[in-house]
């Protein structure tokens, strides 16, 4: 099947399954998360093959990790789509305005309709999109990387297969199996039959996506996080944050890349801390000041201000004040997750109000920026823009809306 032909047979499904009730689409959720469950050692086998190949392509660790499934993280998938079903159906939520001239007027949340994903190594995102696409009431077209086209292809399988036993359109999912570089680009340019595009990637894939697409599209995922530890900081949560931070899972957009230190606490900080984080196998690439103290740091350059490593890979700088450190983090940050670590009440209040992020923290790890962690059951992406859709994206954002306008024989004067 072409790619067209892909789009036009999703636009079909999508008409089904926005009309279809919340029950339905609990159901297939539980009989998508069933068929996982019942495919692990095919989806485990297809996994292999993938790893296999990325060995041998010499991938990162950390990048390995993404691509990695286990009995473990299938359950995950699982229990990710099952526990969309204690979430409220967004479709058909709203709010009612009586008008003086009699006019009642209903705003109404609806499916988007077609919902492209153009995503990268992370199998997972597989069943997360699709199980979130179905209880939107949105039909989703797949694509991931070459690196997760054996594993995509099990999950995809197993989740048409439990949708339809419970009454889903086949085409609601579909994965592009193509994965060439011009497939993406056709699929950006589908506006025809794609409603909306959401990237899920590294910087090139998103940048690629923004300039490209014809589709209107969310922009995600981009994670250069920083850890600001201010003077009135206690130092021990701060320590126990930037390692959390940076070493829990360093592969994901929500990893601190670089630590910020107030120059009053730099000399009894950085030392414990950052050999805390060599011990665990991250390399520190410091500024200066932040050499002299801890002579283990590489210089860092310019471009590591910049870099979102997605590795155990960490830029330190020691600044002079907090608005050193906003100034920073405003200048080189990619408005995702930031986190201030101080004592102090208006410490706390500048960072929140004049850092530029979709999640600002006090005294906590950015690790916490996910769908699950906020409440919002699985996500779809992290979004860093600032229209419609800021933060966790879950099921209320894969929705937009519409007005039902009820008369009795009014006309405009």
């Amino acid at each position: 099947m072409d790619i067209l032909q892909l789009g036009k047979k999703a636009k079909e499904a999508s008409r089904i399954l926005g009309g279809l009730s919340a029950e339905i689409k609990d159901k297939a959720l539980f009989e998508m998360a069933d068929s996982l469950l019942q495919a692990k050692y095919e989806i485990l086998s297809a996994n292999e093959k993938d790893l296999g190949a990325a060995r041998e392509k010499g991938m990162s660790d950390a990048l390995m990790d993404r691509l990695r499934l286990n009995e473990s993280r299938i359950l995950s998938m699982a229990r990710g789509l099952k526990d969309l079903c204690d979430l409220p159906d967004p479709v058909g939520q709203g709010e009612i305005i009586k008008r003086p001239n009699g006019l009642t007027i209903m705003r109404q949340h609806v499916p988007f309709g077609v919902i492209g994903i153009i995503y990268e190594a992370r199998p997972n995102v597989t069943s997360d999109a699709a199980g979130l696409c179905i209880k939107s009431g949105n039909s989703v077209i797949l694509r991931g990387g070459s690196e997760a086209i054996n594993s995509n292809k099990a999950i995809v399988s197993a989740l048409i297969s439990g949708a339809v036993k419970a009454g889903i359109p086949e085409d609601s999912i579909q994965l592009l199996e193509d994965t060439s570089h011009e497939s993406a680009r056709a699929l950006m340019k589908m506006r025809q039959y794609v409603d909306l595009l959401i990237p899920r990637g590294g910087s090139a894939l998103i940048k690629a996506v923004v300039e490209n697409s014809t589709v209107p599209v969310i922009e995600t995922g981009v994670g250069n996080c920083h850890v600001y530890v201010d003077e009135s900081a206690d130092l021990e949560m701060a320590k126990n944050i930037i390692i959390n931070a940076k070493t829990s899972r360093p592969s994901v957009c929500n990893a601190a890349e670089t630590l910020l230190v107030h120059k009053k606490v730099a000399e009894s900080f950085i030392p414990e801390a950052l050999r805390a984080l060599e011990k665990r196998g991250v390399e520190i690439r410091g500024c200066q000041e932040t050499c002299r103290i801890f002579p283990g740091a590489k210089p860092a350059s310019e471009e590591d201000w910049a870099t979102e490593y997605l590795d155990l890979i960490l830029a330190v700088k020691v600044v002079d004040n907090i608005d050193e450190a906003i100034e920073h983090i405003n200048k080189y940050g990619t408005s995702h997750s930031e986190t201030i670590v101080t004592k102090n009440y208006d410490s706390a209040s500048k960072f929140l109000s004049r850092v530029d992020a979709a999640c600002v923290y006090v005294n906590a790890s950015t690790r916490f920026t996910d769908g699950g962690e906020f409440g919002f059951g699985a996500e779809i992406g992290i979004s860093t823009q600032k229209l419609h859709a800021r933060g966790p994206m879950g099921l209320k954002e894969l929705t937009t809306v519409k007005y039902l306008i009820l008369g009795n024989g009014q006309v405009r004067l």
